[in-house]
């Protein structure tokens, strides 16, 4: 099943247990394709714009419970009652957040190098977001030297790696960033009360990382210390990646979050942390 819904814009692929991916800082899932392809092998995947992008067909809106509200939106336009909730990065907060406000519509939650309870803008990332439109072609030139180490490690062949900046290109292409909405939707994790959320939380969380010394963009340690906040958490790290894992190693991480997702269907969540080490 692949479709898109008028009235407000959403991607439905795949069939089996709903699962709702919300996109990253870029606001726009295009740039998780790589992720959606292979969950919606084992999983009916439902994902879209942020609704402060004008893709989104609905109201422009910024803040927490503006972005967790349009979930709930996507959900009753699907005819969806319970779903799995997946965050990537800065939609992890999102997806945290919906889920502490609508417990009764979330069979489980994933959170993938999500920015850590804790986290707060740097000195750098404070300039630039404080002129965005100025400022925005110098962060974007530094993301590659921020991802090479990453890169280099998840895809060891210079043809993987090439195929994997020509589709970074073409979403790019095809879904261009606003500098100026990323910069807001930095500044409104930066400093938010997300450790409350996480004490509210009831459902089965899988918390998704790649290695302390391969993300430069979110600190892995910050991601992890979601498990041990959240009851019922499961935590995996994907080995030989950092922050792009669901990207650079789709299989693995789709894997791992159908592996989770079993787990849910088969047993009641238990009290306390596992964790998993994912094998490349």
């Amino acid at each position: 099943m692949a479709h898109e819904h008028l009235s407000m814009h959403i991607i439905d692929r795949g069939s089996g247990p709903p699962l709702v991916l919300v996109p990253g800082i870029q606001g726009r899932w295009e740039y998780a394709q790589p992720a959606i392809d292979e969950l919606a092998r084992s999983f009916r995947v439902i994902t879209f714009p942020l609704c402060d992008e004008p893709a989104s067909g609905c109201r422009r809106e910024t803040s927490l419970d503006a972005f967790a509200r349009h979930i709930e939106s996507v959900l009753d336009q699907v005819r969806i009652d319970k779903a799995i909730i997946c965050g990537v990065s800065f939609g992890g907060v999102i997806a945290l957040r919906f889920s502490t406000l609508r417990p009764n519509r979330v069979l489980a939650l994933v959170l993938a190098s999500t920015p850590g309870p804790d986290w707060r803008l740097n000195r750098r990332q404070r300039i630039y977001s404080r002129a965005p439109r100025l400022f925005g072609p110098a962060f974007l030139a530094e993301t590659p030297g921020r991802v090479r180490a990453e890169l280099r490690q998840a895809l060891p062949s210079a043809v993987e790696r090439r195929r994997f900046a020509w589709r970074q290109l073409r979403a790019l292409a095809t879904a261009p960033l606003s500098f100026s909405r990323m910069a807001a939707r930095a500044r409104l994790i930066d400093g938010a009360s997300i450790a409350r959320d996480c004490s509210l939380l009831a459902a089965p969380t899988l918390v998704i990382t790649g290695q302390p010394a391969l993300d430069h963009i979110v600190p892995s340690d910050g991601s992890a210390a979601y498990a041990s906040l959240i009851r019922h958490a499961t935590l995996t790290r994907l080995a030989g990646t950092g922050h792009l894992g669901y990207i650079t190693k789709p299989s693995v991480f789709a894997a791992a979050v159908s592996r989770f997702a079993g787990d849910v269907v088969s047993q009641s969540p238990q009290t306390g942390i596992r964790t998993r080490n994912d094998a490349a």
